[in-house]
């Protein structure tokens, strides 16, 4: 790669005595630490934590805020505002595996008055991007580089070389041999980075935050960086330029060589508390025997090596919400900046909001609402959403559902659009490439359960929700969107046709803009889907509540029925039956984790002769499948949600029969 630089020209302010011009670089054409720049030498900064993996220390930037991670291009483009023509970033990282369509910022230059990406490195599952800022007579616009299979996303360190000279764009990964893109488009030779900033991990917003484990970043103006690192006896790791955060672990690779363990020994084994962390200590390891985690000295902080496999021991009590009537669906939410919040879907004319405070959910905001069945919580940009679905008509007899937008000056949320229902049971919000959508489930209209339930698309014109397709279904009870790999599916609950709850449930695939039919399911008064993954494994959980037909007596063991779990086969393009559970009318799965443990709670909501009957806990067993673990008493329990705070994990439940909703502590060893 050419040695040649951009270079801008500078008037000095006094002339020279010979009467010539001075010219000088943008910047200095030495390696410019772009990591070093946002993190202080004792790594200090709030949210920035130092993560070691695989023998080598990184940072996580997922939980800082994007303007700490962030610096004025003034700072090292001292000369003039010009990005250089040519020029290479280097890059250490470790990416995890993303879910499909995720796209993660690690480094941008952003314009800060207009919000303009002028520069950006970005990375998707199967693909990374280079993008740029492109000026001329026909306008601006945007233009992308995109490198396929970088084999990056392996949650293993890569170090990367992305070179920039005369339209070629040069990816060096591992000190491989470099994949060379020939672009229509070069790179603009007066991209002007005046009034810019630098964001690492970011793309100055909360959305696209890089998730992985960053360890060098380093611009080098004016020359292809590869010579400089390669060849490396250890090239996942070679090293340019790093933070000196980063340059104090034991088996930092120096010089580019392979990693050194001369930290063996010295191990400190304790039974009791943890022991002092001071200068003393600073590399030295403790062994927590009684929970087995072997932990590092660091800067006056045990760091976890090898963290204790957290286990669920058992549930407890933990708090009585006494609610304003029966709940029949709970919605637990968080507002940044603002807390954690639980909305209850009250069967009287009152419904409420609860946040977290102090340990504990108090009331915090009343909303009129008539008969409400579940509410859900959704955003769009930087708007909060809440969604509740009304069963009964309106003091007028009008029957309508209505969408609440959060206040940022009043810290409410306040009514803002009215959509007219049927008895809605549920609401869906999901997303597909970039549009936001809203499903509602219709039960009946009248004694007519045969009816249509809606989606609706928000329009970002008129900033509202509009039908956008309408879906036959039978006593609709529940909606569960999710994705797999690029299609998105939508699952309808079918409960009732009229005269059976023997009813087949349908999932639908989005193809050409709708969606369409992929799958049935025999179902008994289906009230609940929950769609989750163990791995690489997809399954979705159906939860039958009742078996019923005109025809038949009705019968006490109706109600004791199996619900049934599904697993995707891959092959056969279908879900197929996994395992059969028996339940009692139940209405609700929750999947859930504790360590490296996975749960389903079902609500189990009546025996066929009373209300108190135990809902489940089931543990993921592997081959076994789902075996019950935990009985917890319950009264008429509707719905289940999981959440966690900084002081443990918790399960809450909904009562359909009591004014009583329940939240659980799960106690863990």
């Amino acid at each position: 790669m050419s040695a040649l630089l951009r270079l801008c020209f500078v008037l000095p302010l006094v002339a020279p005595s010979h009467g010539t011009q001075r010219w000088e670089p943008c910047t200095d054409l030495r390696p410019l630490d772009i990591l070093a720049e946002v993190v202080p030498s004792d790594g200090a900064t709030s949210g920035i934590r130092i993560v070691q993996v695989h023998g080598a220390r990184g940072l996580q930037l997922s939980a800082a805020a994007p303007h700490v991670m962030s610096f004025p291009a003034s700072r090292i483009f001292s000369q003039c505002d010009l990005f250089p023509e040519e020029f290479s970033i280097v890059v250490t990282l470790r990416v995890p595996h993303l879910p499909p369509k995720r796209n993660e910022y690690l480094l941008t230059v952003v314009a800060e008055e207009s919000d303009l990406l002028l520069l950006g490195l970005r990375f998707s599952p199967a693909q990374l991007h280079f993008l740029f800022l492109r000026e001329d007579t026909a306008g601006t616009w945007q233009t992308r580089v995109s490198f396929r299979s970088p084999a990056l996303v392996d949650s293993r360190w890569h170090t990367l070389v992305l070179a920039v000279s005369a339209g070629i764009f040069s990816l060096t990964t591992d000190c491989g041999l470099p994949v060379d893109i020939m672009a229509d488009v070069p790179f603009p030779a007066t991209l002007s980075v005046r009034g810019a900033r630098f964001f690492v991990g970011s793309r100055r917003r909360a959305k696209g935050l890089f998730t992985g484990l960053v360890r060098q970043l380093v611009l080098l103006p004016g020359s292809d960086a590869t010579p400089r690192l390669c060849p490396s006896r250890n090239a996942p790791l070679a090293v340019l330029s790093i933070p000196r955060v980063l340059q104090a672990l034991t088996g930092k690779p120096e010089d580019n060589e392979v990693l050194k363990y001369p930290y063996e020994t010295n191990i400190r084994v304790t039974l009791g508390p943890r022991p002092p962390c001071t200068e003393m200590e600073d590399a030295q390891f403790w062994f927590d025997a009684s929970r087995k985690g072997l932990y590092l000295c660091v800067g006056n902080e045990w760091v976890s090596v090898l963290a204790a496999k957290e286990r669920l021991d058992y549930v407890e009590e933990h708090q009585n919400l006494f609610t304003n009537s029966e709940t029949l669906g709970i919605e637990v939410f968080r507002i940044p900046q603002v807390g954690l919040f639980v909305a209850t879907a009250n069967r009287k004319a009152t419904s409420a909001v609860y946040k977290w405070t102090e340990g504990k959910f108090v009331s915090y905001q009343n909303i009129p609402t008539h008969q409400a069945q579940a509410w859900r919580h959704f955003t769009i940009g930087k708007k909060i959403f809440l969604a509740v679905a009304n069963f009964e008509p309106d003091e007028k007899g009008q029957e309508f559902s209505v969408i609440y937008k959060w206040s940022h000056r009043k810290l409410k949320f306040t009514p803002y659009q009215s959509i007219a229902t049927h008895s809605a049971r549920d609401w869906e919000a999901f997303e597909v490439d970039g549009e936001h959508f809203l499903a509602v489930a219709n039960h009946r209209e009248g004694d007519n359960h045969n009816i249509d339930s809606v989606i609706y698309k928000w329009n970002p014109a008129t900033r509202l929700f509009e039908a956008n397709q309408t879906i036959a279904t039978s006593g609709a009870y529940d909606w569960e969107f999710f994705s797999v790999g690029p299609y998105s599916f939508l699952v309808v609950a079918n409960t009732f046709n009229g005269t059976s709850t023997k009813v087949h449930s349908h999932l639908y695939i989005r193809l050409l803009g709708s969606f369409q039919l992929f799958q049935s399911f025999p179902t008994l008064g289906a009230a609940d889907w929950e769609v989750f993954h163990i791995g690489e494994r997809i399954f979705l959980a159906v939860a039958n509540s009742h078996s019923y037909d005109v025809e038949m007596q009705v019968q006490n063991d109706s109600y004791v029925i199996n619900s049934v779990i599904y697993e995707l086969n891959v092959t056969a393009q279908a879900f197929v039956k996994f395992q059969d559970i028996l339940t009692c009318s139940a209405l609700d799965w929750e999947f859930f984790s504790v360590g490296e443990d996975y749960f389903l709670v079902v609500a189990n909501s009546f025996d066929g002769r009373s209300f108190s009957v135990n809902s489940i806990i089931y543990r993921w067993q592997g081959y076994e499948g789902f075996v019950a673990v935990h009985s917890l008493p319950t009264v008429g329990c509707r719905d289940w949600e999981a959440f966690s705070t900084t002081a443990g994990a918790y399960l809450i439940y909904s009562s359909a029969k009591e004014p009583l909703s329940r939240v659980l502590r799960l106690r863990t060893r």
